[in-house]
């Protein structure tokens, strides 16, 4: 069984998806492989927009780790591009603060992981 790489939508996505649904003379079908999402996810996306409107397609849980945003994706702007780079550095920043080296995150991360595989 494969692991699902599961997406992000915003706000002004799913609202721009749901604006197709209603102007464009698409089914749900369609418009679900043109996006690549599941009818399922339409369907919850269209009741809450009639229910509660374009508020109603807010995120109740942001992405935890921003980085591993910005790591995914393929074509990063240059705004992008900055804010990975400047997210980088407050990590090692963070780190050299704590003590430890880049190094010493990498082999604690190597006991963590042969201690697993152990088990």
């Amino acid at each position: 069984m494969s692991r699902r790489k599961y997406r992000y939508w915003s706000k002004e996505e799913k609202h721009r998806i749901i604006r197709r649904l209603f102007d464009e003379d698409l089914g749900v079908r369609e418009l679900c492989r043109e996006e690549s999402i599941t009818t399922t996810l339409i369907y919850k996306w269209k009741a809450a927009f009639l229910e509660h409107g374009i508020e109603g397609l807010e995120n109740s849980a942001k992405p935890r780790n921003p980085l591993v945003k910005l790591q995914n994706k393929k074509d990063l702007t240059e705004l992008e591009q900055l804010q990975y780079e400047n997210m980088k550095l407050k990590i090692e920043n963070s780190r050299l603060k704590k003590g430890y080296t880049n190094e010493e995150v990498i082999a604690n991360r190597q006991k963590k992981s042969s201690r697993k595989s152990t088990k």
